[in-house]
């Protein structure tokens, strides 16, 4: 290589004689930058989806090659985010793709100092066991002679990213428990996603369920106790 082509292909030369001179374009690329193509450009199709975390409902396009996700973008069809994603959104890829996810229960028994995997009807019989046996352990007929029919030994912790009909489903199942302990998370970390639900929906958290309806109320001074996915849409 002569020392003139040398210092042709020099960015700093490139970028003080051509048409980029702020450096951002082409004084910047390479042969090798030049032969890079972006991933969603090989992907056999695109899927409609939603951010699975918080309950703002950033759609997202998952792009698809041989049936294995390559790539996760905002979708600038949405009306909530236009194609917008938070640095979380963004890198919804790694839960698809990444080395730490785990796909077998992991079960670590008291106390013990390994993790050792289960399979799915073993640890879902190890649940309702335990709360079968908590409930009946701590259950309460009366307090103070007032009949109360319940059990403080359980309680519920839901996320923001339950829809609807889950939401509904938690709701009845611990009410028929004895439950009365059932909280959100989202009044606790949340709070990053007021703007966008006030901007979208114009409230400024999920509506809770009220005790005497089976539909949201409008609006609470209670903490929210079972959470509605606004915008709607897909555990966050």
């Amino acid at each position: 290589m002569g020392v003139r082509t040398w210092i042709q292909d020099w960015p700093v030369y490139r970028q003080l004689t051509g048409t980029d001179p702020l450096g951002r374009g082409a004084a910047a690329s390479s042969a090798a930058t030049r032969e890079l193509r972006p991933r969603t450009a090989t992907a056999d199709r695109v899927v409609k989806s939603v951010c699975p975390y918080c309950a703002v409902g950033c759609a997202q396009n998952v792009y698809v090659k041989d049936d294995r996700v390559v790539q996760i973008e905002g979708d600038p069809d949405s009306p909530v985010s236009r194609g917008r994603l938070c640095p979380k959104g963004s890198a919804t890829l790694q839960l698809t793709t990444g080395e730490s996810r785990r796909h077998r229960v992991l079960y670590r028994r008291p106390h013990g100092t390994d993790w050792e995997p289960l399979d799915l009807d073993t640890a879902l019989d190890m649940v309702t066991e335990r709360v079968i046996r908590t409930r009946r352990e701590t259950w309460q007929w009366e307090q103070d002679g007032i009949r109360v029919n319940r059990t403080l030994g359980l309680a519920s912790l839901g996320g923001a990213t339950l829809d609807n009909e889950e939401n509904y489903l938690i709701k009845k199942l611990f009410t028929a428990l004895g439950v009365v302990q059932v909280e959100n998370q989202a009044r606790v970390c949340h709070s990053s996603t007021v703007a966008g639900l006030g901007t979208s929906s114009a409230a400024a958290a999920p509506p809770p369920f009220s005790r005497t309806s089976r539909t949201p109320t409008a609006s609470s001074s209670r903490a929210p106790t079972s959470p509605r996915r606004t915008p709607s849409a897909s555990s966050g």
